[in-house]
């Protein structure tokens, strides 16, 4: 009866598989030499591991992923593909999200560079840091309407606080300048504060004709360029990453 009671606490504090661990515990009579401390930790062990693996589970399915299968350990590392493995390993230890560092993937479609940037987001959410990818025509087209229904301020506070935005770029066509301007607004409030991995299929430098007005270029390129990574995958199958500091 005490050992039914003891369960049906453990359901009642949510410890649901502490409680089933403690169910296999009694029915397995080698344990019963085990001292109680190792008996308990064992039982602790169990619901912190499910606790860490459901958390996982919840980065994962809210960050949003294009690739929900995407990760470091499927890249593959072939000659002709030029690929720095060492590198890409330094960028999947995440240190650059400790830094507020960003990652800029240049490449042209096709290339791969969503696969690399979910790969790279997978990391950090096994690292339990918040992700988030998104398409640009989506995230301005969230922006439009957050404006309209008076939310503005809150959406721009949840990209904010996200510790990884993979911002798919997409841009075919030049922004009108209220887009410019939330784009702005986004690596503004992430600027110094988080990072963000920028998929574009253009080179820096014509990032200024597809944002449109040249202040607003400025600013936003400075942002997202200052203190960044970058890699660049020519073609389809090579890729070199190179580290370019603003100003320096």
């Amino acid at each position: 009866m005490l050992n039914d009671s003891t369960v049906t606490k453990l359901h009642e504090m949510k410890l649901s598989v502490m409680a089933a661990a403690f169910r296999e515990q009694l029915k397995n009579a080698n344990l019963s030499d085990m001292a109680f401390e190792e008996r308990f930790g064992l039982l602790i062990d169990a619901e912190w591991a499910a606790r860490k693996n459901n958390r996982l589970s919840r980065l994962i399915k809210n960050a949003g992923f294009a690739f929900n299968d995407a990760c470091i350990e499927n890249i593959e590392y072939h000659d002709d593909r030029k690929l720095d493995k060492a590198q890409i390993i330094r960028l999947a230890s995440c240190n650059y999200i400790q830094e507020a560092h960003n990652i800029i993937i240049l490449g042209a479609t096709g290339s791969g560079k969503t696969y690399i940037s979910n790969a790279l987001g997978m990391a950090a959410s096994r690292n339990f840091y918040t992700v988030k990818y998104v398409r640009l025509p989506d995230l301005l087209g969230e922006l439009a309407i957050a404006r309209g229904e008076g939310t503005y301020r809150k959406v721009i506070k949840a990209y904010k606080q996200v510790k990884l935005l993979i911002l798919d770029e997409r841009l075919l066509f030049p922004l009108k300048e209220s887009e410019a301007r939330d784009l702005l607004e986004i690596v503004e409030s992430r600027y110094k504060k988080a990072s963000t991995i920028f998929c574009s299929q253009f080179e820096i430098g014509g990032w200024y004709h597809k944002i449109g007005e040249p202040t607003l270029a400025d600013a936003i390129s400075d942002r997202i360029v200052h203190d960044s990574y970058t890699i660049f995958i020519d073609g389809k199958n090579s890729m070199r990453e190179r580290k370019g500091i603003a100003g320096r």
